[in-house]
């Protein structure tokens, strides 16, 4: 089976064309044609129209995968998307208006161009997370307003983390429902997950992708009174107070200029706000993993993901550093070694281990979508 895995982020369309086989590993899929589409002035439609033909010009598109990053409490699983689905994921757009959105503009460009014919799975980034026990998901909120409205911590990232499970298993010669995992997504969006046995016991991301680590241009966690604070200084509308925290916040707003990792730690030796920014973004993800380790009671392995968590070494080193008390040691010239490339980076003796894994969302979003259409096609009609 063909299935296009379609990811429409912020300001990108990626896709990536590969053969699958409904039930065999995520590994297995061989791609067929991959690439990244800009999205000009917001016009999803042409830039998924762009992919398609790529793709087709490549080899025949049996079904499509899209990345959906709130699923909210309905969708715990991929599903064959129709109207319905299409309703349902539109009423989440609130809570991921930056995710959410651009991903229904791809469902919609590839109706246009495929018809119905073509089957269409939705991915839930949420759906990882499912298997959150109610200690890690509930707010202590009154009880009554959470159950009217919804309000719990969903987590995000799940594609990213099913894949590193995966990888990490494999790089460690053990079975997913074997291992204790702390897994550090780290790009321009940050989170953390404790996962054990291959669910998600916890996670840093909640309701939005707004709370936990420190991100590119969002605050992660404050003290909830904040808000208030500000739209009473600065006389404006909450939703304002809002956007500057998902949007201008982060390393953007400590650093000024720059949310890129890379710039930042060009500028540190001279500029003392691109070193704090640093300085504290390494530190809510050490308390998180501190944290992850205590929520576990230990783990086998921590798991670096993400751009920054691929691609920084720095970053990784400063993360893990002072964690020999538990058993947790890089070693220096593994972890320079892996910059693009799946590996362990942990010393020789250190009890904990510590892995890069290079984050694949676009294979495992064809390999739910390959077994969510056998599932659907399978059952009588």
């Amino acid at each position: 089976m063909n299935v296009l895995a379609l990811n429409c982020g912020s300001s990108t369309v990626k896709f990536r064309l590969l053969a699958v086989e409904p039930g065999a590993p995520p590994t297995a899929g061989r791609a067929l044609a991959e690439r990244t589409e800009p999205v000009r002035e917001g016009d999803y439609a042409s830039a998924v129209r762009h992919a398609l033909e790529l793709a087709r010009s490549t080899a025949s598109i049996d079904a499509v995968g899209h990345r959906i990053v709130h699923g909210g409490p309905r969708f715990t699983a991929p599903t064959l998307i129709d109207d319905a689905v299409i309703e349902a994921i539109e009423a989440l757009e609130t809570l991921a208006p930056l995710h959410n959105r651009p991903s229904l503009a791809g469902i919609r460009a590839v109706r246009a161009t495929l018809g119905v014919e073509v089957p269409m799975v939705a991915v839930f980034d949420t759906a990882f997370h499912a298997s959150l026990p109610e200690p890690a998901a509930r707010y202590a909120i009154p009880w009554e307003l959470a159950e009217r409205h919804g309000i719990r911590r969903f987590g995000f990232h799940g594609i990213s983390y099913a894949w590193a499970t995966a990888r990490a298993a494999t790089l460690l010669g053990r079975a997913p429902a074997d291992l204790r995992l702390v897994a550090l997504h780290l790009g321009s969006g940050c989170s953390a997950a404790a996962i054990r046995g291959g669910a998600s016991v916890d996670t840093s991301m909640g309701l939005t992708p707004l709370e936990g680590l420190v991100m590119g241009t969002r605050s992660g966690d404050i003290d909830p009174a904040l808000l208030g604070v500000l739209a009473r200084g600065e006389h404006v509308p909450l939703d304002e107070v809002e956007r500057w925290l998902n949007e201008s916040s982060g390393l953007l707003g400590l650093a000024g200029g720059s949310a890129d990792v890379r710039d930042l730690l060009a500028r540190e030796a001279s500029d003392p706000r691109a070193r704090l920014a640093l300085d504290v973004f390494c530190h809510r993800a050490r308390k998180y993993l501190g944290a992850y380790l205590a929520v576990l009671e230990g783990t086998d392995a921590v798991v670096f993901t993400g751009g920054i968590g691929e691609h920084s070494p720095e970053i990784r080193w400063r993360i893990a550093a002072g964690f020999g008390w538990c058993g947790l040691a890089l070693d220096p010239r593994k972890n320079a070694a892996h910059k693009t490339t799946d590996g362990v980076i942990s010393a020789d003796d250190s009890p904990i281990r510590a892995l890069v894994v290079a984050a694949d969302e676009e294979r495992m979003i064809a390999a739910e979508t390959a077994a969510c259409v056998a599932r659907a096609y399978a059952r009588p009609r």
